[in-house]
């Protein structure tokens, strides 16, 4: 029997949840005091204890320790007037189910009651280790790279990979060096743009004791930490120039000194590379060596980002929330279709990276099990348009909060990026429509054959 108990000094309180509760078919009882609470737990239990903090007698946290000591699957929403930092910790930490504070909306609080019931009445699971592969996705796009990934197993050229921030490029990188010769060797990765420019040298190739001020003992670089594995290069467009020189040098020639070193050293390292910047844009600005990029770009893949994978959603979502629940050692949340459907109407600018962030936080904040709506954070939700929260983003305001924020940043090659995007868009859609002949995605978008087939390759459609 779902039974309500409401813990709360003041009677007006009180009343408003017996006309609710009552309204909402929920059998409840109400206490002015702990001790009145306390004393009936004798004669009956409830399935949801709502309880003030401030009233006479024990205050409502040391009545929720004492119930939560006795009747640890009891949830307990802790009300209060007086919110402060200490409080709200003190609260989960004692085993709140949620935390409300006044004044509340009465509807809001009703629907975290049936949540609680619906905690309650289900059994936590916790999941299983390894029920996922190393990369997910049942969308057509991704299904090409795995494609790519199988073809290269026998392999040992060299990759680029693109993709925008966030889309799980290095992922990519991970699993090629997995399903290669190389999977018993390292796989080492590094990000350029996250390292200064007087510190990535060092990094890469190492520096012999006494190079520099600081240099107190011999270091090797990442290049041959990756001796006969696989050094992944994250966001090789931030290189520096005078790196880029020397990378080259050392992809042609398999050897090179440490700084301050006689020593000769060699290495056979696969070098798969990434960036979400468009490397040929940076060639023709002369801010990417034009004979390393051609000696990068042996073999490339593009990540298709999430909102060209929409249905991979669902999947990645369950997998992201079985993750944090084992961080966590909680029980696994789902999400409601409505929010699945909601989420495919984002256009998701941080990509899988964001999503897994959004999981995770659903994970930490959300009350029930199963997440609703209501639970996404404010950010999220100021997205939904209207009752139907199905409908997307209008794409031109989208589009120009998306130019104003990159703009606002600074960031480069904004047009070139934008009209390259927009390319993309239209001809991927269009051969979609036309079953990839050419010649009908030409008339349908107005444009000559050859454009399209220049296009193409351009794009690396």
């Amino acid at each position: 029997m779902n039974n309500i108990w409401v813990l709360d000094d003041d009677k007006s309180i009180r009343w408003v949840f017996e006309k609710a509760l009552e309204k909402a078919g929920l059998p409840f009882k109400t206490f002015s005091s702990t001790n009145e609470a306390i004393n009936q737990f004798n004669h009956d239990k409830p399935s949801v204890i709502l309880s003030d903090i401030r009233m006479p007698g024990e205050s409502g946290l040391i009545f929720l320790s004492k119930v939560k000591e006795k009747f640890p699957n009891i949830p307990i929403i802790i009300m209060t007037a007086y919110s402060d930092l200490d409080t709200a910790v003190s609260s989960f930490k004692k085993g709140a189910f949620e935390y409300i504070a006044k004044p509340f909306d009465i509807d809001k609080v009703i629907e975290v009651i049936h949540k609680a019931l619906e905690h309650n009445n289900k059994k936590i699971e916790y999941p299983e280790p390894e029920n996922y592969p190393d990369i997910i996705g049942q969308a057509a796009s991704m299904q090409e790279i795995f494609r790519f990934i199988g073809k290269l197993s026998q392999s040992n050229a060299t990759v680029l990979i693109n993709g925008e921030s966030g889309s799980g490029k290095e992922l990519v990188a991970n699993a090629i060096h997995k399903n290669s010769n190389r999977k018993n060797m390292p796989f080492i990765a590094i990000n350029t743009a996250a390292i200064p420019k007087d510190l990535l040298e060092a990094e890469l190739f190492g520096f012999e004791k006494g190079s520099f001020t600081g240099a107190n003992q011999q270091k090797k670089g990442r290049f041959e930490q990756a001796h006969e594995g696989t050094l992944f290069l994250d966001e090789i467009g931030d290189m520096p120039m005078e790196l880029q020189t020397r990378l080259l040098r050392v992809l042609n020639d398999g050897q090179f000194y440490r700084i301050g070193g006689q020593e000769l050293i060699k290495v056979n390292v696969r070098v798969i590379t990434a960036t979400h910047q468009n490397l040929q844009s940076l060639v023709s600005e002369a801010k990417f060596r034009e004979d390393l990029f051609h000696r990068l770009n042996v073999i490339r893949l593009m990540v298709p980002p999430l909102r060209e994978r929409l249905d991979d959603i669902p999947v990645l979502c369950q997998f992201f929330l079985n993750q944090s629940a084992m961080k966590l050692q909680t029980e696994v949340k789902t999400l409601s279709e409505e929010v699945i459907e909601f989420f495919k109407s984002l256009y998701w600018q941080g990509n899988v990276r964001q999503l897994e962030n959004i999981c995770h936080w659903l994970t930490v904040m959300a009350a029930g099990k199963k997440i609703q709506i209501s639970d996404l954070p404010n950010d999220l939700k100021d997205n939904i348009s209207g009752a139907n929260v199905t409908n997307s983003i209008d794409w031109r305001s989208g589009l120009t909060k998306e130019i104003y924020q990159d703009l606002m940043q600074g960031k480069e090659n904004i047009y070139s990026n934008f009209i390259q995007q927009t390319e993309k868009i239209l001809l991927v859609q269009a051969l979609k429509v036309s079953n990839n002949r050419k010649i009908d995605a030409a008339e349908r978008l107005g444009i000559g054959r050859n454009t399209v087939t220049r296009k193409i390759k351009e794009l690396s459609l």
